[in-house]
């Protein structure tokens, strides 16, 4: 066991505990974009297929649904720099637990490379 383990261990717990939140979210996204496809195609048959038509609620619900779009995409670029964070975290802990052990505790960062 080298000096580092125990930090660099907790760093990779701390990015599998986000990256499954966030695969779990985007699973829900997906879930939710394609059943608002299926209600857009319900809704409105022509629009959807290219023959126009829609009106006011059309607009209105297309709205919306960019509104929460765009919130998404904000969502997901946080937890994208977040993941990003914890990802130079874990590789600074590795590049400080081998310069420790004198470069021979590493070869678990070097495996997966």
């Amino acid at each position: 066991m080298y000096v580092g383990e125990r930090a660099d261990s907790r760093a990779l717990d701390q990015l599998e505990a986000i990256l499954r939140v966030v695969t779990e979210e985007v699973a829900g996204w997906r879930a939710r974009a394609l059943k608002a496809e299926s209600d857009l195609k319900e809704a409105h048959p022509r629009a959807v297929g290219g023959g126009g038509g829609g009106g006011a609620g059309a607009v209105s619900s297309r709205s919306d649904l960019e509104s929460e779009n765009k919130a998404l995409r904000l969502r997901v670029e946080a937890a994208r720099a977040r993941v990003g964070e914890l990802l130079s975290r874990l590789t600074f802990l590795e590049e400080q637990a081998n310069a420790a052990a004198g470069g021979n505790g590493g070869r678990r960062a070097e495996a997966a490379k």
